[in-house]
């Protein structure tokens, strides 16, 4: 079998945050010979057929190599473009992760493979190592070996799905990443609703503000370790930057009236957000270092929920200056305002996909809320899913899935699920309370 790599300039690393122990080199590439692309997965057109894999439980240290293959196959199979193999099918029992019978994994008719070890180290950290194979080819299409922390298994575990999903689809994984959204517990009339961080399968959830006033629409900075968001901290709707790290919280300017419905631009160096002025609100940027704020829209009417394009050279929003609320398109310097939503229905709460080819939103017509998305242009508009209401779209790294919540209204509340952009796979994420209001952050560095 191919020999390990050491670590070296040339090979690819992930680092991630340890915990207590600190930084960590993780990611070194194990040997691979050249791949034939037996298997691999064209998910360019429609609803794709998902791959058959089987995911074998990682040896060496037992209970943490089934939890982090576990949590491998959860990945794999939420997103819906993979079909993970019942274990209780196994022919094989993988004794050696390095020399796989082939022949048995094609009985079951697995086109890939994962094995892998675990292996405490002197130090108390562990060393994974996993390997990926093409079945139909018989070959190895690509390892690593991770060195951590115990407590970052699930971390790890999410890092070895993204590199499968890229090696078998040829986008980047969105595993590794997390999710920030508004917690809601209470009764309805006196619902308390607190700023909470957790992984993309709704583990590890974290509480960001205590719940004593209100919170709305909080989105990632674009290296994931700021949020800004709207409070009702300090008696009026202000927009804050919170430090994820940290703790630390700053009122984004001094403005007089209302300030709501924040976002990033691309560049982590601006914050576009809605000011009140009277009976009527128009998109500011600010400039988060000089703290220069420019105007983009001024209009008598209700200008809101603004989103960059992912190049940073265009933002979509939302205005009601046509009669009703519909989408606009306009320039980053507020030229070019133009309308891309047409007809009888009310759109709303647009966000720009990461890949610049969808722009995803929530429609409201005859009393159903519907998630769904268009052409910058206005072009190819269908609706993904639909509910009594749906709303608050955002799209995941790679642009392949929405999460949106859905408040099912009555005694009951909101709920968090992810659609795929072709319309399939809708499933309910978990969350400990109620929750609305989803950002999904940038892949980890």
């Amino acid at each position: 079998m191919p020999p390990f790599d050491r670590f070296g300039s040339a090979l690819t690393r992930r680092r991630f945050v340890a915990g207590a122990g600190g930084l960590l080199a993780a990611g070194a590439t194990l040997g691979a010979l050249p791949a034939l692309a037996a298997t691999k997965l064209d998910i360019t057109g429609g609803t794709p057929q998902p791959i058959p894999i089987a995911i074998t439980d990682l040896l060496g240290e037992t209970e943490m190599g089934r939890q982090i293959s576990g949590v491998i196959t959860s990945d794999l199979k939420r997103c819906g473009l993979f079909a993970p193999i019942d274990p209780k099918a196994f022919v094989e029992q993988i004794s050696n992760p390095d020399t796989p019978r082939f022949q048995d994994w094609r009985v079951i008719n697995a086109q890939a493979l994962v094995t892998g070890r675990v292996t405490r180290q002197s130090d108390g950290r562990f060393q994974v190592m996993f390997r990926l194979w093409d079945v139909v080819a018989g070959q190895q299409l690509t390892g690593q070996q991770f060195v951590a922390q115990p407590e970052n298994w699930r971390r790890i575990a999410h890092i070895i799905a993204d590199v499968i999903y890229e090696k078998l689809t040829g986008e980047k994984g969105y595993f590794d990443t997390r999710i920030v959204f508004v917690d809601e517990s209470g009764p309805k009339e006196r619902r308390i609703k607190r700023l909470a961080i957790m992984d993309w399968d709704g583990a590890n959830v974290s509480y960001l503000t205590r719940g004593d006033s209100l919170v709305l629409t909080p989105r990632f900075s674009p290296t994931s370790q700021e949020i800004t968001y709207m409070s009702y901290a300090q008696g009026e709707p202000r927009v804050f930057l919170l430090n994820i790290e940290t703790g630390q919280r700053e009122v984004v300017g001094n403005f007089p009236g209302m300030s709501f419905a924040p976002r990033f631009a691309p560049d982590g160096q601006r914050v576009i957000m809605s000011l009140q002025q009277g009976g009527n609100s128009n998109i500011f940027v600010m400039d988060l270092r000089s703290k220069a704020t420019t105007r983009l829209t001024d209009t008598p009417a209700i200008d809101t929920a603004p989103c960059y394009s992912p190049d940073g050279r265009q933002i979509c929003f939302e205005s009601d200056r046509g009669g009703s609320s519909q989408i606009y398109v306009m320039n980053a310097d507020g030229s070019g305002q133009h309308r891309i939503s047409f007809g009888t229905a009310r759109y709303s709460t647009p966000v720009w996909s990461p890949r610049g080819d969808w722009i995803a939103y929530t429609r409201q017509a005859e009393g159903r809320f519907a998630i769904g998305v268009m052409r910058p242009d206005g072009s190819g508009e269908r609706v993904l899913t639909e509910g009594y209401h749906n709303e608050g779209p955002t799209f995941c790294p790679n642009g392949r899935v929405i999460m949106f919540f859905r408040d099912p209204g009555g005694a009951s509340g909101p709920s968090l699920y992810t659609v795929d952009v072709t319309g399939y796979n809708e499933q309910r994420v978990p969350t400990p309370s109620y929750a609305s209001d989803p950002a999904w952050s940038p892949l980890r560095s």
